[in-house]
């Protein structure tokens, strides 16, 4: 019997375009006799909707004609399982469309890939793919990510955190930032991807203009210090907490200082770009694979890698994104990508495993998860209502009432 996968994407993002893409890609390469595949587009609007048209990457050049052609569904629980149910119900019958044995996020960013997507899969009692809530919630917020990193002990840049509050005062955040940081900065929405809202800051007028970006995009904002001689180097890494593997490095090719929006996703990629027939999205990037680096080096950043995705409990594949100071030839770990452009099925390919091998294991990764959490007691009988607890609070509320304890 096959195994059927509800692959959600989309959602509330800045980044649900890239989200699509990457799902296509996932969808166009699951194994058909293994897998019987359920698409679920999440619409800016966070409306669930269902239907083979949602794998034609050229339909969402009409996203509303797509949706008259697709299904709006719900989740729900129905006799112990998880099931997909046509919105508004049928009069007559039963609504339910799908009962999926696995969901597969491939989602970007806030609101999806920040744990609260993974929180709602968690709460519905359905075996997911990717990292649990707690490593996506910190894979997302790149302050805390760092302060985590830095306490056990991984090489880190230091950076300064800013609310939207704290951004009343702008002068504060910018005398703060130069004794501390120090020009030229780097400024970035806190939690965000793909490059979005990140600037470069080389005098005072560029910061100012900076944080204005940043602030566009997200209510919290972090700084550090540009490394100006830098090299970027890209690992994924692949499995879970039992046991990861890294995979081949690279190094992407930027056409300026900071690897942007465009170079990911629009140059040769976005604007129609191809890849074995799917769209290209992060495979299209300039990029070189592997990363010319001296063997030594290349093992040191991988193993980095896999010591880092696991020091922050993740699982599935993540990409970590590396830093090297070309003047003091220092590694510094940037950032995760809990769920990467493309799923970095291109770093897998070039080590050996394909992308239908890859989502194979993703899979496989996700039901073992299952099953261990389904070992774990989540209840403990204490008979407290038998017992006669609680029975004194009563509709003023437990402020003052008597339980007869």
């Amino acid at each position: 019997m096959k195994i059927q996968v509800a692959v959600l994407f989309g959602g509330r993002s800045v980044e649900h375009e890239i989200s699509v893409i990457s799902a296509v890609q996932a969808m166009e390469s699951l194994n058909k006799e293994t897998y019987d595949i359920l698409p679920i587009y999440m619409t800016k609007d966070n409306e669930f909707y269902t239907g083979d048209v949602l794998r034609d990457i050229r339909r969402y050049r009409d996203v509303p004609g797509l949706l008259k052609d697709a299904t709006r569904v719900t989740f729900a629980r129905e006799e112990g399982r998880v099931v997909v149910k046509r919105v508004p119900a049928k009069r007559f019958g039963s609504s339910v469309i799908a009962m999926p044995d696995v969901a597969f996020p491939i989602v970007h960013g806030t609101n999806v890939e920040d744990g609260a997507l993974q929180g709602f899969l968690r709460t519905l009692g359905i075996p997911f793919v990717g990292c649990d809530v707690l490593a996506s919630a910190v894979g997302m917020d790149k302050y805390v990510m760092k302060l985590l990193w830095q306490a056990m002990g991984f090489p880190v840049l230091p950076a300064l955190r800013f609310s939207a509050a704290e951004y009343s005062d702008p002068e504060g955040i910018v005398r703060q930032a130069e004794e501390q940081i120090g020009y030229p900065m780097i400024v970035k929405p806190v939690n965000l991807g793909s490059s979005v809202g990140i600037s470069k800051a080389s005098d005072r007028d560029g910061l100012y203009a900076a944080l204005d970006t940043a602030f566009t995009f997200a209510d919290t904002v972090l700084l550090e210090h540009a490394v100006t001689n830098l090299r970027e180097i890209n690992c994924a890494v692949l499995g879970d907490e039992d046991g990861a593997e890294a995979s081949v490095l690279e190094e992407p090719v930027s056409t300026d200082e900071i690897l942007s929006y465009t170079d990911k996703y629009m140059d040769n990629g976005g604007k129609g770009g191809k890849t074995g027939g799917k769209s290209a999205g992060m495979a299209s990037l300039k990029r070189k694979i592997p990363a010319e680096l001296p063997q030594e080096r290349t093992e040191e950043i991988r193993s980095l890698a896999v010591r880092a995705f696991q020091a922050l409990g993740c699982s599935g594949v993540a990409r970590i994104d590396f830093m090297i100071d070309g003047e003091t030839d220092k590694v510094y770990l940037n950032e995760i990508n809990t769920i990467p452009g493309s799923l970095a099925f291109y770093l897998w390919e070039a080590a050996g495993l394909s992308y239908p091998a890859l989502l194979d294991k993703l899979i496989s990764l996700a039901r073992k998860r299952a099953r261990k959490q389904a070992g774990i007691t989540y209840s403990f009988d204490t008979n407290v209502f038998a017992m006669g607890g609680g029975m004194g609070v009563g509709t003023k509320g437990a402020k003052g009432s008597k339980t007869g304890a």
